[in-house]
C-alpha cells in the first residue's frame, strides 16, 4: 500500500536559532526539539534529564484525599484489602506494584483479584465483587478498570464492600459512587497531566500514601519499571509525567530487572550472559528501549491473560526468587507460543473473509464476526487486520450468550467516538481514541455493524484511508556526524507523543550492493548525490517491490530512522527506511 509522505512545519525559526545558541547544536537538532514544544534552555534540561521537579503532587488528582483516608483506615483497623485489576499488560502491572508496596501495611490481610477474561469479561465484575464481599474484603483498590462500573459499584454498596477505582480510560456522563474515583480524564478534575497509564494512577496512589506516611520517594523507585512497561504496552503518550517513568523505568530494567522480568528476557533473546553474579552484571546484547517492552516483554506478560489466568503473570512481576519466576516464564512462554498460533490463524482466515467478500474488501471499515474465533487474541487480530487494509477495525467473537468484540484505529480517526455512537445497541464498551471493547446481544450483531460501519462511511475522510508517513525534518548525509547521533539518542524514549525522528534524504542512487534478503526486505547501500559523505548501510523492511526502481540508477527519495544494529557484537549505524519514492515526488 502506497504511503503519503507529510513534512512538520519546521517550527518559529527564531526559536530554533535561539535553541542552536543556547544549547550549542546544530539546525537539525534545534528543529527536531522546537517540533516537541521545547522551546527554552530550561525546557531542554528537563527533556534531555528528566528529573522528579517535574512529577506532579499527586494530590491535584481529584478524590486522592479520600482515597488516601481510606487507606489509612483499612490500616489502622487491619481490615482485608483486595488488589483488583484488568487482565492485560496494564491492569497486571498495576496490581503487582499497589499489592507490593501495601502488603507491608496489611500482611497476610492482602490479596489480589484479577477477573477471568471468558467468565467475567473485562473490569470489574459481579463475581469479584461477591468474592469480596464473602472472603471479609472491606475495600478494593481497582486498577486500570471500573470508571463505568456505575451498577456494579451500586451492588458493591448493597454489599458493604467499599471501591476505590484508579482508572485511565474515559468516563462515562455518570461516575460511580465509590469512596474515590481516581481518573485525570473525570471533567472535574484539574490534575494537570491526563495521560497517565493505568499502573502510572496506581503510583500516584502510593506516592500520595508514600507522602503521608513521611517515606522517602526514592522508597518508590523500585516500582517504575512496572509503570513504564505499562507506559509502553498500552502506548500512552511519553510526554509530560510518563516520559520522566519511562525515562527511569527503563533504566531499572537495563541495570538491575526484578527476577520475573530477567526471566521473561532469557526467552527473548536479548541476554548476553545468562546469569547475573556479584561481580557482573547481567548483561544484554543491547540496551533496551520502550519498543522492546511493547515487542519483548509485553505480549509474554499479557499471553496469560488470554490463554488461561493472568493471576500468573502478576505472581511472575511479584516473584523474589529466581527459581520461582523461572517455572512461571517458562509457563507462560508457552502460553505466549500457542498464542502466536492462534493469532496467525485467526488472522489468516479473517483476511480471506475480507477477500472473498468483495463488499468488505472496498469498505471503509471492517466488522467480522466469527462465533469460535478465541477470545484472547481478537485484540491482536484486529491490528493485524488495520495493519494490512488500513481503515477501523472491529472482530467480533461469541463468549458468554454475547458478542464481544476488539475495535482498533488507523491515525486521525476516533473509533471510541464511532463505537459511542451505535452505544443503543451495545451492552458495555471502553476504550480509548485508538483501541477499544465492546459487547452487544447476538440478535443486535446486524444493526450494529450497519449503524458502525454507515457512521465510519459518512465521517472518516478518504484522505485519512491512505496510510500517512509523518517526516520530522529533511537530513544530509552529511550532517550525520557523531555528535548529531549523541544527541539524538538521548530523545529517547521513544513513543506516542515523542516518536522516532523520521527524516528524509533526497538525490540517493545505489551503490552497486543493495540486494533482496529474507522475505522481501531490502538490505540497503546508499549513496546521496554531491555528498561528502561514506555509504550508508540500511534495510527495507517489506520493501522488495522497490528492488527493480533502485536499480535503475534513476535518483531516489528515502525516509526512514536512524539506529544502532548490533552484530556480532559490533555496532554500526544504519538507515531504517520506512519509505522510497522517485526523487522529488
Amino acid at each position: 500500500m502506497e504511503s503519503r509522505w507529510i513534512v512538520k512545519q519546521q517550527g518559529d525559526i527564531e526559536v530554533v536559532r535561539e535553541l542552536m545558541e543556547v544549547l550549542s547544536v546544530d539546525f537539525n537538532i534545534a528543529t527536531l526539539l522546537a517540533q516537541r514544544s521545547i522551546t527554552t534552555f530550561e525546557e531542554a534540561k528537563y527533556f534531555f534529564r528528566p528529573d522528579f521537579e517535574q512529577l506532579h503532587d499527586p494530590y491535584l488528582m481529584k478524590d486522592m484525599d479520600k482515597a488516601v483516608e481510606r487507606v489509612l483506615r483499612a490500616i489502622e483497623k487491619s481490615e482485608k484489602v483486595l488488589v483488583y485489576g484488568d487482565y492485560d499488560v496494564d491492569g497486571t502491572t498495576s496490581v503487582a506494584l499497589v499489592y507490593s508496596y501495601l502488603k507491608k501495611y496489611f500482611k497476610k490481610r492482602i490479596e489480589f483479584y484479577i477477573p477471568d477474561r471468558y467468565e467475567e469479561g473485562y473490569g470489574i465484575s459481579y463475581k469479584g465483587i461477591d468474592h469480596a464481599a464473602d472472603s471479609g474484603f472491606n475495600l478494593v483498590i481497582a486498577l486500570d478498570c471500573g470508571i463505568k462500573a456505575v451498577e456494579k459499584i451500586k451492588y458493591a454498596n448493597e454489599r458493604n464492600v467499599d471501591f476505590i477505582i484508579c482508572d485511565h480510560h474515559r468516563p462515562g456522563d455518570v461516575l460511580p459512587d465509590a469512596v474515590a474515583v481516581l481518573d485525570a480524564k473525570r471533567l472535574d478534575c484539574s490534575y494537570p497531566f491526563k495521560e497517565l497509564s493505568g499502573c502510572g494512577v496506581g503510583f500516584k496512589l502510593i506516592s500520595a500514601l508514600a507522602s503521608k506516611q513521611n517515606e522517602a520517594f526514592d522508597t518508590l523507585l523500585q516500582y517504575l519499571d512496572l509503570v513504564a512497561i505499562s507506559i509502553a504496552a498500552d502506548i500512552v503518550p511519553i510526554t509530560g509525567e510518563n516520559r520522566f517513568l519511562a525515562y527511569y523505568g527503563l533504566k531499572l530494567i537495563n541495570s538491575d530487572p526484578r527476577p520475573g522480568l530477567e526471566s521473561v528476557l532469557r526467552y527473548s533473546q536479548v541476554l548476553r550472559r545468562e546469569t547475573q553474579t556479584d561481580q557482573l552484571p547481567l548483561a544484554f546484547n543491547k540496551e533496551l528501549s520502550i519498543s522492546d517492552l511493547v515487542f519483548l516483554i509485553g505480549p509474554r506478560i499479557n499471553a496469560a491473560g488470554r490463554i488461561e489466568s493472568a493471576c500468573d503473570s502478576v505472581r511472575l512481576l511479584l516473584a523474589d526468587k529466581m527459581s520461582h519466576s523461572d517455572k512461571l516464564a517458562h509457563a507462560i512462554n508457552d502460553l505466549n507460543t500457542e498464542r502466536r498460533s492462534l493469532d496467525n490463524q485467526i488472522t489468516e482466515e479473517a483476511l480471506a473473509m475480507i477477500e472473498n467478500n468483495p463488499d468488505q474488501k472496498d469498505a471503509k471499515s471492517t466488522v467480522l464476526f466469527n462465533e469460535n474465533w478465541h477470545k484472547g487474541v481478537i485484540g491482536i487480530v484486529a491490528s493485524r487486520l488495520t495493519d494490512t487494509y488500513y481503515r477501523p477495525t472491529i472482530i467480533l467473537t461469541r463468549s458468554n450468550n454475547l458478542i464481544t468484540g476488539s475495535a482498533r484505529s488507523i491515525k486521525h480517526f476516533d473509533v471510541y467516538d464511532a463505537i459511542d455512537h451505535c452505544s443503543d445497541l451495545l451492552e458495555h464498551f471502553g476504550g480509548h481514541k485508538y483501541a477499544a471493547g465492546l459487547s452487544l446481544k447476538i440478535e443486535n450483531l446486524e444493526l450494529f455493524k450497519k449503524k458502525f460501519n454507515d457512521f465510519v462511511s459518512n465521517t472518516i475522510n478518504d484522505e485519512i484511508l491512505v496510510p500517512e508517513i509523518e517526516i520530522d525534518t529533511y537530513l544530509n548525509f552529511s550532517d550525520i556526524t557523531p555528535k548529531f547521533m549523541r544527541i539524538l539518542k538521548q530523545f529517547a524514549p521513544f513513543g506516542p507523543g515523542n516518536l522516532s525522528p523520521v527524516f528524509r534524504t533526497d538525490n540517493i542512487i545505489d551503490s552497486g550492493r543493495s540486494r533482496i534478503v529474507g522475505k522481501n526486505h531490502l538490505k540497503l547501500e546508499l549513496i546521496q548525490i554531491d555528498s561528502r559523505s561514506e555509504p550508508f548501510s540500511g534495510i527495507a523492511f517489506q520493501k522488495g517491490d522497490k528492488y527493480d526502481a533502485i536499480k535503475s540508477g534513476v535518483p531516489f527519495s528515502i525516509c526512514y530512522h536512524l539506529e544502532e544494529n548490533e552484530w556480532q557484537g559490533k555496532t554500526n549505524l544504519q538507515l531504517n527506511v520506512k519509505d522510497i519514492k522517485p526523487n522529488y515526488e
